[in-house]
């Protein structure tokens, strides 16, 4: 019978040979903290650098309305890294869905709610990690994300199932306004005879604003501003034509802003749309289930 007995003392031999070094766990946590504060830093510079570039800053809204669901800080981090993105994820996700990144493409650094800690006065926050993750582009697959054409009539009717208040035809509106929200009678007036493209347009700034008055005097400043933002970030989401929107230099809104101060009216674009499109969303799945059934 063959002796295996050798093969042990082979492996005693090699592992004396190797040595153990332990984790330093200080010295891992202050690379974390390094790495976290690229990223914090790379967030305020892209925040900054809108102020003074309308185009950077109607490309972050490009970006959210792709991806609705991110935080403002990774928004601007996938504007800063990789504006063109249209679906990211980690390489093991990648992986587990058959899909495999090819070699020598760049990672984008974006930040993931980590463990919850307690503050010195109590409250609770939260840590955050940095993540790497890819874009489709980056990887083997051949399929495009899917785009959803939608109707313009179905789009009307869910934005106006979306509406805080009443919503009415007026002859009255002037040609450059298109629809108003009247604050004296909690109406949205829409002027008579547009294309529906225009009606989108314009509509979806009144809704904003509609819902901007329900809320507190921080929420409403600057509420023309934030609802000409949402408007065009609703019509990039559902391909609604954008060419009359104009961000060719910085919008004297913003101007004087800090990034604090442009993350801030990010996050109040981004709560509207998302708020509206939560609204419509009802409307359209029930246009598409009828669609499909018809199809069928």
């Amino acid at each position: 019978m063959e002796n295996y007995d050798s093969i042990f003392a082979s492996a005693a031999t090699e592992n004396q040979s190797k040595s153990f070094t332990p984790v330093d766990k200080q010295a891992w946590a202050e690379k974390k903290q390094a790495e976290r504060q690229l990223v914090y830093n790379m967030i305020d510079e892209t925040a900054e650098a809108m102020t003074q570039d309308g185009a950077l800053f109607k490309t972050g809204l490009d970006v959210m309305a792709r991806f609705d669901r991110y935080s403002v800080g990774n928004i601007l981090l996938i504007t800063a890294q990789m504006p063109e993105a249209t679906k990211l994820a980690d390489f093991d996700t990648w992986k587990q869905n058959r899909t495999y990144v090819r070699k020598g493409e760049d990672h984008i650094k974006i930040l993931e709610p980590g463990e919850e800690f307690q503050r010195e006065d109590g409250s609770m926050g939260v840590n955050y990690n940095v993540k790497r993750v890819f874009d489709i582009s980056q990887t083997s697959s051949k399929v495009k994300p899917a785009q959803v054409h939608h109707d313009m009539r179905l789009l009307l009717k869910a934005l106006l199932n979306s509406a805080p208040c009443e919503v009415e035809i007026s002859t009255n509106i002037p040609s450059d306004a298109g629809a108003l929200f009247n604050t004296n009678d909690q109406k949205i007036y829409v002027r008579q005879g547009m294309e529906g493209h225009d009606i989108f347009r314009y509509l979806t700034q009144a809704l904003t604003q509609a819902q901007l008055a329900k809320g507190d005097a921080d929420s409403r400043r600057g509420a023309s501003f934030t609802a000409y933002c949402t408007a065009y970030t609703l019509c990039k989401r559902y391909g609604v034509d954008t060419q009359s929107f104009n961000f060719k230099v910085a919008p004297g809104a913003i101007r004087e802003m800090d990034a604090q101060g442009i993350r801030g009216e990010l996050a109040k674009v981004r709560d509207c749309a998302n708020q509206i499109s939560m609204d419509m969303s009802k409307v359209l799945e029930k246009g598409q289930k009828e669609r499909s059934g018809e199809a069928r």
